[in-house]
């Protein structure tokens, strides 16, 4: 009897084996480091919504010296997160991304400057140094100064763009007047390093009508030929919007997560807690499901470029509804 029970045991512990090992792997590629602009994803990892939906996640994070594109078009992921004027451009290159899920409803860019050097409002900007993030980022920015009538070559009539790095220097130099910052992020280590919000001035990208989709989740086109791979996209986007609800709801708890993940120590939790709760005003109202008008907002804003657009054409194909449809059900 004994040896039937052990063996019958040793058959229900295989079988229990079989089934963990059943669950789907999915490598997702985020566009920065640990922090709390990521939360839900760190959410959904510790609080098991990963694991509910059968899913085994790996969660890669990122640098000044990786780019999600070129990390799933080398095959190091199956979802990145990036942002949609890089995703466009990239589309637009040969590399098939496709939106499948939009958690981020509004844009978190402004340009932060000093008012110690005259501005207080867009039109100060004429004669002034402005820095600028690259790398896909300008455009929004180059389509903003097309809208005021300023040129980006510098002079008294135009603006001289600073290009700049990550991080805030030229504003605390008195390099630059102005800076590209982060609600979340960037704008916070300008008040950090001593520079009272009282003496700062800010122009946020969503109220110029020049804000651009950012942190959407990007497939390559082939995957979703597959319903196998729809579904584990589905239960990945269903899951990890799960994660951002609950990251809402408890900001100091999500962030807390976020410092446990950050293996290299960097983060502190008077950052990452503020990070989040200005995360979370971003995320808000977003079920997940990119709207088709943000879509064609980002789409004019970045075909608005000037001489030198970043998109040339109308894209085709750069998003679609199937998963969420199947997540949100």
């Amino acid at each position: 009897m004994n040896k039937l029970l052990t063996t019958a045991l040793a058959g229900a512990m295989a079988f229990a084996a079989g089934l963990a090992q059943a669950a789907d792997d999915l490598t997702l590629q985020l566009k920065w480091v640990t922090q709390a602009q990521f939360a839900g994803y760190y959410v959904a990892l510790e609080n098991g919504y990963y694991s509910d939906e059968d899913l085994n996640v790996t969660i890669n994070p990122g640098g000044p010296d990786i780019a999600p594109a070129q990390v799933i078009a080398g095959g190091g992921a199956d979802v990145v997160i990036d942002w949609m004027p890089s995703a466009l451009a990239a589309r637009e290159g040969g590399l098939p991304l496709v939106n499948i899920a939009q958690p981020f409803k509004r844009s978190g860019m402004m340009l932060t400057c000093r008012k110690d050097t005259g501005i207080k409002t867009p039109a100060d900007f004429k004669g002034k140094t402005l820095g600028v993030w690259f790398y896909g980022n300008e455009y929004p920015f180059l389509t903003w100064m097309g809208k005021l009538g300023l040129s980006t070559d510098g002079g008294p009539d135009g603006v001289t763009v600073l290009k700049q790095g990550f991080n805030v220097d030229p504003i605390l130099q008195g390099q630059a007047a102005c800076v590209s910052t982060m609600t979340y992020n960037e704008y916070w280590q300008i008040i950090d390093a001593g520079i009272a919000a009282d003496d700062l001035v800010t122009f946020k990208y969503e109220d110029q009508g020049v804000a651009t989709l950012e942190d959407g989740l990007y497939v390559l086109e082939d995957k979703l030929s597959d319903p196998a791979e729809v579904d584990k996209l589905a239960r990945f986007v269903r899951a990890s919007m799960k994660g951002w609800k609950w990251a809402e709801e408890n900001p100091t708890e999500a962030a807390m997560i976020v410092l446990e993940a950050d293996e290299t120590g960097a983060q502190t939790e008077k950052h990452q807690v503020r990070m989040m709760g200005e995360v979370a005003k971003l995320t808000a109202g977003s079920n997940g499901e990119l709207d088709p008008a943000d879509y064609q907002r980002t789409v004019d804003t970045l075909m608005g470029g000037g001489s030198d657009p970043v998109i040339s054409k109308a894209p085709v194909g750069a998003w679609t509804h199937v998963v969420t449809d199947i997540a949100l059900k």
